[in-house]
């Protein structure tokens, strides 16, 4: 698509950082949607997290097709860390993230520029859109795994709501660059390092705009979705941790009791289904069918 006049007086430039580890095969299309973009000042900083698939075969493809786009490299060291290389490198006025799996919506970058021409205000500048999730073709999507609203992006809301009312897939976010002045993700954290970012943010009061339009595409891959599982285990107490450094004593502690509580109430809920499967018809048979099969083996082996 072509290019639309740029329309904003300073003209300021887009950062887009897209962290790519083992995942060549999508890596196209996300590009291509970055290169399909209305506003065209913009930078693409490709940073390759030691793939060891072709990623920078594909990578320089682009670089060679347009300036516009560039080439990172570093030795595996997780998404955080990918993230952060291409911070580092970026001269934008503005940050947009995209992971390399999924995409962008061709006016993402020009709608949320508009908007932040639109706030009277010095105060950093967050622009968060509404998305929706694909699996293989982009022009087939559906409704996303949780509902965005304005009223959740506040601070509280970002502590108690994260993970059992919503959640944001981080391309949602246009960030002010100068947010990320005294900001880099933690390469501790292998999961929910975004929860930081926003807590983070939204404790020093950045001003947010909610487009309720699905300006980006969410893309659902059964490899993806089981490895977050476990990564997710194995860090969300390190979340946790983290969290204790940003919040005051008391809200820590209520954060605490709030988290167990609910972990109670889901395990109220799994005792019951246990206990509603094993009184079942079908449970029932499945045991009485181990048993024949039981003594079945023990005649066998007393022959």
């Amino acid at each position: 698509m072509p290019s639309i006049k740029n329309c904003f007086m300073n003209n300021p430039k887009v950062s887009i950082i897209v962290p790519c580890y083992n995942q060549a095969q999508y890596l196209d299309e996300a590009l291509q949607s970055v290169l399909e973009q209305t506003y065209a000042n913009w930078e693409c900083i490709i940073v390759n997290d030691g793939s060891p698939d072709n990623t920078k075969e594909v990578a320089n493809k682009w670089v060679e097709k347009d300036s516009r786009f560039k080439y990172a490299f570093q030795e595996n060291g997780g998404l955080s860390s990918a993230r952060n290389v291409g911070l580092n490198i970026a001269k934008g006025d503005y940050i947009q993230f995209l992971d390399s799996d999924d995409f962008l919506d061709f006016k993402k970058l020009e709608s949320s520029l508009i908007e932040c021409n639109n706030i009277n205000s010095d105060t950093c500048k967050i622009i968060i859109s509404n998305f929706r999730m694909f699996t293989i073709d982009k022009n087939v999507s559906s409704i996303p795994f949780c509902e965005l609203r304005k009223e959740y992006f506040t601070f509280e809301e970002m502590i108690f709501g994260w993970d059992y009312k919503f959640n944001i897939p981080i391309h949602c976010g246009f960030f002010d660059t100068k947010l990320f002045q005294n900001f880099r993700f933690s390469i501790e954290l292998k999961a929910k390092e975004d929860w930081i970012m926003w807590l983070t943010f939204f404790k020093n009061h950045a001003h947010c705009v909610f487009i309720d339009k699905p300006l980006v595409l969410y893309r659902i891959h059964s490899d993806s979705m089981t490895k977050e599982v476990e990564i997710m285990e194995d860090n969300y107490f390190k979340a946790i941790l983290s969290l204790q450094k940003l919040v005051p004593e008391k809200v820590y502690n209520d954060y605490l009791i709030f988290v167990l509580n609910k972990k109670m109430k889901e395990l109220v809920v799994l005792k019951k289904y246990i206990i509603n499967y094993q009184n079942s018809n079908g449970f029932k048979i499945l045991e009485r069918f181990k048993k024949i099969k039981s003594i079945q083996l023990l005649v066998r082996f007393l022959k």
